[in-house]
């Protein structure tokens, strides 16, 4: 450049150059000057660029090693100012004083160089360490960042982040405080809806259903959705949408698992229910279940409490009662009794038959409706045997009296008139045994005498002391079971029938 204005310089000053070479010299000499200048212009640019290619690459080629975050932080920027307004070491200069003003670093140290930064230290935390790649990246004129800080290690002593952890939770809990205020309060409305709905379904049942266990059930089915709609509300409001879904769509699987696992449990649930529903027998009733005689006593969700004749308790599985053959004494109050009578060929069957009719028809316990039959049943090698029928009231007297007083009576009656009563060891000979002598002729039985029984006492009582009455036994066995240890607790699924105490 220099050089060519010395030449024009020279090329003025000559005295042989004429007036208007001169003046187009010193045009095209001002035209090369200005193309010259235009030139160095618009070189310069691509110049700064080419410098500032390798001052971005020379801290990669300074640390082979540098880590992926100082690979993503050293990342080109969108836009590159040719003509930067800071400095780098002013640049520099304000990182460190920044970093050191946190207290978050040890021993903060930035760099700069053609815009590029360049951090070391030690930060306290990987977020701190993060956040010093972004102060640097927001800080004016800085091309690119190249953490290269490393990250302090924590203590075994060292309780801050549970402390953070704590304060996050603590303020989580007061931020959802309303919400959980909002809850519980979901809650305590669904608390009296539940009330409301099972003291109503309760209610209904009574009237519709006329059985507890019937309505305890319906009241515990009308307060099953009313729950789960409060606690799915509940949870939804306190942010526990996802528990409310797993708790709504689990609810069904979850009553398989409890119907698979308590099979037997739920199986004598239903049980009592349909005993409640088709009652087979009532509470004092006389039953015969599974082999198993006695007055119920008491019917549970799980079982059937019976009192034998002999005192003793028998728990019985509803579903065992379901499935098995009841036969209730107290169904019918009227029941029938039977006996047999052997007498011996030679005495009267028609006399026989109207002395025990006369008995039977005489006794107080005994049932003029149905009649009393006296029928002959078989002929054995001993005699004939009688059989009588009779009904009596089973509510009010026992069978097994009832028997003892009129077989009493009967017997002493039939010894009064002289009918004999053998027994399947013995042939009765009531002329006696006849003796024949070879040498005479056989005595005929006409001229043998009949032997005569002993009278017996004709004024035989229709109930003895020995007897204990002809009650039967329903209150004593009423009276021992109140007496007696309750096995299972609960209320009663049955109610004793009107009238009896």
């Amino acid at each position: 450049m220099d050089d060519f204005m010395l030449m024009v310089r020279n090329a003025f000053n000559a005295p042989e150059m004429p007036q208007q070479l001169r003046r187009l010299a010193a045009q095209l000499a001002l035209a090369a000057a200005f193309s010259t200048l235009l030139s160095c212009f618009l070189s310069e640019p691509a110049l700064a660029q080419d410098a500032a290619s390798p001052a971005a690459a020379a801290p990669a080629a300074a640390n082979p090693q540098a880590t992926e975050t100082e690979a993503a932080a050293a990342a080109v920027p969108a836009k590159v100012d040719v003509q930067p307004v800071a400095e780098d070491v002013d640049i520099a200069a304000r990182l460190e004083r920044i970093l050191t003003a946190t207290k978050w670093f040890t021993d903060p140290q930035a760099s700069a160089e053609e815009g590029v930064v360049f951090l070391d230290g030690v930060a306290n935390r990987e977020s701190s360490k993060e956040w010093a790649t972004k102060l640097a990246s927001s800080t004016q004129d800085v091309v690119a960042v190249v953490n290269r800080m490393t990250v302090a290690e924590r203590s075994a002593w060292d309780f801050s982040p549970a402390w953070d952890q704590l304060r996050v939770m603590a303020r989580t809990a007061v931020q959802s405080l309303p919400a959980l205020v909002l809850s519980l309060l979901v809650l305590l409305i669904t608390f009296v809806a539940t009330i409301v709905a099972t003291r109503s379904a309760r209610r209904l049942g009574a009237r519709r259903f006329q059985n507890a266990l019937l309505s305890e059930v319906a009241a515990r089915a009308a307060a099953a959705p009313v729950i789960i709609v409060g606690l799915y509300l509940a949870m939804r409001i306190s942010g526990l949408t996802q528990i409310a879904a797993t708790v709504l769509g689990g609810t069904g699987l979850i009553g398989i698992i409890i119907g698979i696992a308590f099979r037997d449990i739920a199986e004598n649930f239903l049980a009592s229910i349909l005993i409640s529903m088709q009652r087979p027998f009532q509470a004092g009733d006389l039953v015969t279940i599974a082999d198993h005689q006695g007055f119920v006593q008491k019917v549970t969700t799980r079982g059937t409490i019976i009192v034998t004749l002999d005192g003793n308790h028998v728990q019985i599985p509803n579903a065992t009662i379901y499935k098995s053959i009841i036969r209730n004494h107290s169904a019918n109050p009227n029941g029938r009794l039977d006996f047999i009578i052997r007498i011996g060929y030679d005495d009267s069957i028609e006399q026989t038959q109207e002395m025990v009719l006369k008995v039977l028809r005489e006794h107080p316990a005994v049932l003029a409706d149905p009649e009393p039959l006296i029928l002959v049943e078989e002929l054995t090698p001993t005699g004939v045997n009688i059989h009588a029928y009779f009904w009596i009231n089973g509510r009010d007297f026992s069978g097994l009296k009832v028997r003892s007083a009129t077989l009493r009576q009967i017997i002493a009656k039939l010894a009064e008139a002289g009918i004999t009563m053998p027994d399947s060891r013995e042939i009765i000979f009531p002329l006696g045994v006849p003796i024949v002598e070879p040498t005479r002729a056989a005595t005929r039985p006409a001229d043998h005498p009949r032997v005569q029984p002993k009278p017996a006492d004709a004024s035989a009582p229709a109930m003895t002391r020995s007897e204990g009455g002809l009650r039967n036994e329903r209150e004593e066995i009423s009276e021992q079971a109140k007496n007696s240890r309750e096995l299972e607790p609960g209320s009663n699924l049955l109610k004793e029938p009107a009238g009896v105490q």
